[in-house]
């Protein structure tokens, strides 16, 4: 599920292409989808700064990444499908969710809680990574997810603040990694939630090497296929 095309103002680009390449080597069929609804706003990536004067579409938006393959996120279904998955970027915090505004006391989209909740009664997996995973912490009640961190440790993790406004949505927050250094070969951390069958890890909630991102969300990946029983 996708929220637009870009960091600042829809999906996190290097994040969709991390679970593209994993699920295509895990042997995944995936249909990509996006809400039909205008973004929260325009961001200009080379300032950083709103574009005051533009107005885009998240469903047109995501269709860049999905190479013109996407569908209205209204018709998504629990039938169609084993699993779901959201990557990151702050377009689950602007377009599919308020919480870039609002904080704890945010809105999600309400085809967003639909799928969310769909899936979770069906009891079928759920994916979310970097900013995304306080979608499920707002919608599934108790969900255990993690953004990272919970301090800003000098700017590694700089949106640690994430984690107290997933604790008073009602979440558990898990501190993760990005990664685990410690050891001869380096492990990629995934926070599992066997009860609910949410698997987050943190992505781009962590300032380290691109390399590191892509393959956190990799475990990520893996254990969504492997809840799937398939």
């Amino acid at each position: 599920v996708l929220s637009g095309c870009g960091v600042y103002d829809g999906t996190e680009i290097h994040e969709a292409s991390a679970v593209l390449v994993h699920l295509s080597r895990g042997g995944a069929h995936v249909h990509m989808y996006a809400p039909d609804v205008p973004q929260m706003h325009v961001v200009d990536h080379s300032k950083g700064q709103p574009a005051a004067t533009e107005s885009r579409n998240v469903l047109v938006e995501s269709a860049r990444i999905a190479r013109g393959k996407i569908t209205n996120l209204a018709k998504l279904t629990t039938t169609d499908h084993d699993a779901v998955i959201f990557p990151g970027g702050f377009g689950a915090a602007k377009n599919l969710s308020t919480f870039a505004v609002d904080g704890k006391d945010c809105k999600v989209n309400k085809e967003v809680e639909r799928v969310l909740k769909d899936f979770h009664k069906a009891g079928k997996p759920i994916g979310l990574c970097c900013i995304s995973p306080v979608l499920a912490a707002k919608v599934l009640a108790g969900a255990e997810v993690t953004v990272g961190h919970e301090e800003e440790e000098g700017g590694k993790w700089p949106y640690a603040g994430t984690a107290g406004a997933i604790k008073e949505m009602g979440g558990k927050h898990c501190v993760k990694e990005a990664w685990t250094v410690f050891s001869l070969t380096p492990s990629y951390e995934a926070h599992v939630d066997t009860k609910n069958k949410v698997v987050t890890t943190p992505a781009f909630m962590c300032e380290t090497e691109l390399h590191n991102i892509f393959d956190g969300i990799g475990a990520m990946v893996k254990n969504v296929l492997k809840l799937t029983g398939k």
